[in-house]
C-alpha cells in the first residue's frame, strides 16, 4: 500500500536514483535504515560509500509499504551483490487508537513477502536479512513481539541467497536493558549505535 504525496515523491526520487546505476550495495528498510542519512551518516561514508551503496530506508514504513515500494520500482534495473534488509518494527505494537497494528503471524507472513518480493526482482542478488532490533524497555510487550518475529524468521532462510543475522544483542546490556547512550528514544540508533551495526554485519558483509 502507499502512503501521503511526500512518501511517494520520496519513493520517485529513488526509482530515479535505481536508474542512474552504479548501485553494489542496497540497504532497504524503515526509519531505522533512514537514519543511515542523518545519525549514520558519517559512519555511512566510512563504511558503504565506497561500496557504492543506495539507501532505500524511508521513515514510518511497514511491510506493507515496502511490498509497494518493490512493486513500483524502486529496485528495476539495479544488480547489487548484497541487499541489506531490516523491516517490521512499524508493524508491532498498537496505533494511537489502542487498535493492534499487526498480529505476530501478520509480521512474519510480511517479511516472508517481503524477502521473495526481493528475490524475484533481484534473482542473483544475496539477501542479509537482519532481526528486527530490540526496542523499548526489556519487559516491553513490543520486544516480546519483536523476539517471537525474529525465531520465527530465522528458520525460513536457510541457503546461500538469504543469510539471517540477529546483532540485537549487540545494542544490549547482560541485563537485556537497551541504554539510552545507544538509542535515546529506545528505538532509533544514534552515531554510536550505527557504528555498532557496521561492525557487527562487517564480516557477514
Amino acid at each position: 500500500a502507499p502512503r501521503d504525496p511526500k512518501w511517494v515523491q520520496r519513493h520517485e526520487g529513488f526509482v530515479a536514483q535505481a536508474k542512474q546505476g552504479g548501485v553494489d550495495l542496497v540497504f532497504l528498510g524503515d526509519s531505522i535504515t533512514d537514519g543511515w542519512r542523518t545519525k549514520g551518516t558519517n559512519v555511512w561514508a566510512k563504511y558503504y560509500a565506497p561500496r557504492h551503496a543506495l539507501n532505500l530506508g524511508i521513515g514510518g514504513d511497514r511491510t506493507e509499504h515496502i511490498l509497494w515500494r518493490i512493486a513500483n520500482g524502486e529496485l528495476d534495473g539495479l544488480k547489487p551483490k548484497p541487499l541489506v534488509l531490516m523491516i517490521g518494527t512499524n508493524n508491532t505494537g498498537k496505533e494511537k487508537d489502542g487498535k493492534l497494528r499487526n498480529t505476530t503471524p501478520e509480521i512474519i507472513e510480511g517479511v516472508t513477502a517481503v524477502v521473495e518480493a526481493i528475490q524475484a526482482k533481484l534473482p542473483k542478488t544475496k539477501i542479509l536479512l537482519l532481526a528486527v532490533f530490540p526496542r523499548g524497555e526489556k519487559d516491553a510487550q513490543q520486544r516480546k513481539q519483536i523476539k517471537t518475529i525474529n525465531t520465527a524468521i530465522a528458520k525460513f532462510y536457510v541457503g546461500k541467497r538469504v543469510t539471517y543475522l540477529d546483532i540485537g544483542q549487540k545494542f544490549l546490556e547482560p541485563d537485556g536493558t537497551l541504554p539510552r547512550e545507544i538509542m535515546p528514544d529506545l528505538l532509533h540508533p544514534n552515531e554510536k549505535g550505527y557504528q555498532i551495526w557496521a561492525e557487527a554485519i562487517e564480516k557477514t558483509l
